[in-house]
């Protein structure tokens, strides 16, 4: 557990709640004040990609010098779900997560996460303002992590099959779309919500505003729509290289996908193009968040300052394929990176929906109308079929 000498109470965020179901405020969890001596282990988990040591490419390597110059010892367990992750962070062995925002809350409202003290970041201040006090990543004011870096759910399509540019997620969702039984989608309950972003324009009567906050009937109307989807996808993907290798084989004509997908695809001269069409699009901002339970509490600190300085924030970025959260880390980066990634575009990301974990408090006038995020796993359970 923390040390008591170098914890200060949340007191602000009040008494808290098992879930992310809709209460008011997270449970009551001590946060950071001072650092103490690191303690010489780090135990995390983690996106693939986001903690190289050299082992999938020598020269890809960044926790070898986190080690030499802070001794501690990065053990790092892989996960390629959110819903992995949580469960990992649930056993209580981690010291800490890079969560999207389809887990943080969950996290934070489970009682599996502290609040950070982020005056013990030297490099906090650089970060994006746009990706800092987020629904995602704060409660009332509260940060609860570092943002790492974050991406758009891009529309990827085979210009050899859709030779016209999309301008529309309809190619997705049409039943007679000329990507007809060769659509992908991103296997996730929060994939819900790229339902639910499709009808906020194209079924105004719903009156959708927040494509992770749905009544009854919006959540209905999304899920109906991806049922009628259901026959027109032949692949779900979670792990992004099997929606490569699809997409390369010809396999797949047009579906959600990350920028990093298609940099693969085009450098092996596989012939797709990307866009945000109309409706906007989903994203994802991950947060590098801190266990209430753990053991190295110092050098996660440590951790999460060095993940978040200019340099390993491009060398992460251009690895993985995402913006850094830091915009300084395109003075290291390739030329042409940081706008491919619109890194410091604000009003790009502002077309994006970041994922967030849904909860029964619409946040809005509706109250606890909404549904929470285990109606959605049940939901998706039964789309799959």
């Amino acid at each position: 557990m923390l040390a008591a000498a170098a914890l200060v109470t949340a007191a602000a965020l009040g008494a808290g709640c098992s879930d992310a179901s809709g209460s008011a405020a997270p449970p009551d969890i001590e946060m950071m004040r001072t650092l103490g001596t690191p303690e010489g282990r780090l135990d995390l988990v983690a996106w693939t990609g986001y903690a190289e040591d050299g082992s999938s490419d020598r020269k890809v390597d960044w926790v070898t010098p986190f080690t030499k110059a802070t001794g501690c010892r990065v053990h790092t367990k892989v996960a390629d779900t959110s819903d992995a992750m949580v469960a990992l962070m649930r056993t209580g062995r981690y010291d800490g997560v890079s969560a999207s925002g389809d887990a943080s809350l969950r996290l934070v409202y489970g009682g599996l996460v502290a609040p950070v003290n982020t005056g013990l970041l030297s490099n906090y201040d650089d970060i994006a303002a746009y990706l800092k006090n987020q629904p995602y990543n704060s409660v009332n004011g509260q940060m609860y992590g570092v943002p790492h870096g974050y991406g758009a759910n891009m529309l990827m399509y085979r210009t050899d099959k859709i030779p016209q540019r999309p301008t529309s997620w309809s190619v997705v969702w049409d039943e007679d779309s000329p990507a007809a039984g060769h659509v992908v989608a991103y296997d996730s309950p929060i994939y819900i919500a790229d339902a639910a972003l499709y009808l906020k324009t194209h079924r105004p009567d719903l009156k959708i505003k927040d494509v992770y906050a749905l009544d009854e009937k919006q959540f209905q109307a999304a899920v109906d729509l991806l049922k009628r989807q259901r026959p027109n996808v032949n692949q779900y993907w979670s792990n992004y290289l099997d929606e490569l290798q699809s997409f390369k084989s010809g396999y797949n004509y047009a579906g959600t996908a990350w920028q990093v997908t298609a940099n693969l695809a085009l450098a092996e001269k596989a012939p797709v193009a990307t866009t945000i069409p109309q409706e906007g699009a989903t994203g994802w901002s991950d947060t590098w968040m801190i266990s209430s339970k753990a053991q190295h509490p110092t050098c996660m600190y440590k951790w999460m300052n060095w993940i978040t300085t200019p340099k390993v924030q491009a060398e992460v970025a251009q690895w993985f394929g995402e913006a850094p959260a830091n915009p300084k880390a395109c003075r290291y980066t390739e030329k042409g990176f940081c706008s491919t990634y619109h890194v410091g575009d604000p009003e790009f990301y502002r077309r994006l929906a970041f994922w967030k974990t849904p909860a029964k408090d619409c946040g809005d006038d509706r109250g606890d109308k909404c549904v929470p995020y285990d109606r959605w796993a049940q939901a998706w359970t039964q789309i799959k079929g």
